[in-house]
């Protein structure tokens, strides 16, 4: 499905070129990200190697912009371009997956990660814990983390999280797309009004562990029960403000009040249709038209995308820029403070970006305009990964404390 968004994305054309960043600007970014780890929460970039480049991790040091039939947004000489310190690649399998199936094809994602790691060893070093981060980062190599993107992925079974910490994983989305069989998602339907009891036992569970709370996709019920229950602070990976768009993707502002007393991260996400109110309502009005011209060329898909193209060149896209991703971080400051926001672009998962930030090594094209904005070094120091580091501090703090909890036996019941 998300292949089938990025194709469609390039009839659209890409956007122009940002304008470069001043000297001075850059030596001041620069100073910045060499003393704290640029950490991105979400990266999907192990997907698109088994969607679309049958699982191989080759060719990636550069050039992959340009790749068929999938363009990339990531590859080891613009990670280091973009001044990346951290990464959480991301391990996402469909939604709809279940049980023991989703297990398996969650290790094969891992399995991703682990052959990307060792096939650069000059640019990626695995991570397992914040003082792993830093040490990586101060190395010169990007950090790599593993986030498992959905809580179907464990197929009912607390055995099967625990070993996915044991193969690094260090944040669990505690569902996608879909609501699960214990707890709700932001777009489907509602089962529980929040988390069914097995779903309080997942984030025990998870404290027990040291492995961060991820409430990207979850319903705001979800967010606010999960963040009540969890004695470690929460993470969104890859989610950006509910008060300047309403896209249920977002993080409502009664949410974002409540992360100062948990510790929480919300990691601003570059989904236009997140960042733009504008974007969703087109999204919208895009797949209206791609219905209505199923249901009359039935016979001919070429035809359904003919007209799709001919609809997007009488309705162009609006127009999202770096300011309007610097609009969501600010947003999330000024409600939840400076110590709770950071980036988790959602890059190699997404159909678009905005303009100018079309891959990983633009990074410092936001920074530059929050410095624009008046941003002090230590609240852009936050945001980059202080935030986030703090935020995994947190949840090794509470696994040493809980040392001597046992591991749940709780089994998901029909």
């Amino acid at each position: 499905m998300r292949s089938l968004l990025l194709l469609s994305a390039l009839v659209l054309g890409t956007p122009a070129a940002a304008q470069p960043i001043d000297r001075a600007t850059q030596a001041r970014i620069d100073r910045i990200l060499k003393a704290t780890p640029l950490i991105d929460g979400h990266n999907d970039l192990p997907e698109q190697l088994r969607e679309n480049y049958d699982f191989k991790v080759d060719r990636l040091a550069s050039g992959t912009a340009s790749w068929k039939p999938q363009p990339l947004m990531t590859d080891m000489a613009r990670l280091r371009q973009g001044r990346v310190g951290g990464q959480f690649w991301s391990v996402y399998i469909d939604g709809t997956v279940k049980g023991d199936e989703a297990i398996r094809q969650t290790i094969e994602q891992i399995d991703v990660v682990d052959r990307l790691i060792k096939a650069y060893p000059r640019d990626l070093e695995r991570a397992r814990t914040a003082d792993d981060i830093v040490r990586i980062h101060k190395s010169g190599r990007v950090a790599s983390l593993i986030g498992i993107e959905g809580g179907r992925q464990i197929g009912g079974s607390l055995a099967a999280l625990r070993q996915f910490y044991n193969l690094g994983a260090r944040y669990m989305t505690l569902t996608h797309n879909q609501t699960t069989e214990w707890a709700d998602s932001a777009t489907d339907d509602p089962k529980y009004h929040g988390l069914a009891p097995f779903g309080l036992e997942v984030v025990k569970e998870m404290n027990r562990l040291g492995m961060l709370v991820d409430l990207s996709h979850v319903s705001p019920d979800v967010m606010r029960q999960a963040i009540s229950a969890s004695r470690a602070p929460v993470i969104f990976s890859h989610s950006s403000a509910g008060g300047l768009s309403g896209h249920p993707r977002n993080v409502p502002d009664d949410v974002l009040g409540l992360l100062p007393a948990n510790g929480g991260v919300v990691m601003v996400n570059w989904v236009p249709g997140f960042l733009s109110p504008g974007v969703w309502r087109w999204d919208g009005l895009r797949s209206a038209e791609e219905a209505r011209l199923k249901s009359i060329h039935r016979a001919s898909s070429s035809a359904v995308a003919e007209g799709v193209k001919a609809w997007e060149a009488a309705n162009p896209r609006p127009v999202v820029t770096v300011k309007q991703v610097a609009d969501h971080v600010e947003h999330v400051a000024r409600v939840a403070g400076h110590d709770h926001v950071g980036i988790g672009a959602d890059l190699d998962g997404i159909p678009y970006t905005p303009t100018g930030l079309e891959g990983v090594e633009t990074y410092p094209r936001l920074f530059a305009e929050l410095i624009r904005r008046g941003w002090s070094d230590a609240n852009l120091a936050r945001l980059a990964g202080g935030n986030a580091l703090r935020a995994l501090r947190g949840a090794e703090a509470t696994a040493k404390a809980m040392k001597d909890v046992p591991p749940s036996l709780a089994r998901l019941t029909p």
